[in-house]
């Protein structure tokens, strides 16, 4: 596995996310009490980017229909709707992260 440089430390605080492209993925990276996490940023029903919804805690909100992921792991905390129907949802990918000085490296293979 790989790392590569995608952050620095100071540009994301606590509670905040960042969108990031790298090698054809969307990826969101978030701060939780000052950990770093990444997951997919594109939701697995309809192509959401999570990065439009709302971070509330170590859950993100998908703003197309509500499904509900935790961005520490990437698994689906709660499937969304559509009207009244369930949508089905997968886990997202989620990447490791390593802190080097200031540098936030995000792995990928």
């Amino acid at each position: 596995m790989k790392y590569v440089k995608v952050a620095q430390t100071n540009e994301l605080n606590a509670g905040e996310k960042k969108k990031i492209s790298l090698e054809g993925k969307e990826i969101l990276m978030t701060n939780i009490q000052n950990s770093y996490y990444a997951i997919d940023n594109i939701c697995p029903h309809m192509g959401g980017s999570l990065y439009e919804g709302k971070l509330n805690g170590n859950h993100i909100i998908c703003p197309k229909h509500g499904s509900i992921f935790d961005v520490t792991t990437g698994k689906v905390i709660q499937s969304g709707k559509l009207f009244f129907l369930k949508v089905k949802v997968h886990d997202l990918r989620n990447y490791p992260i390593k802190i080097e000085g200031t540098d936030i490296l995000l792995g990928i293979e």
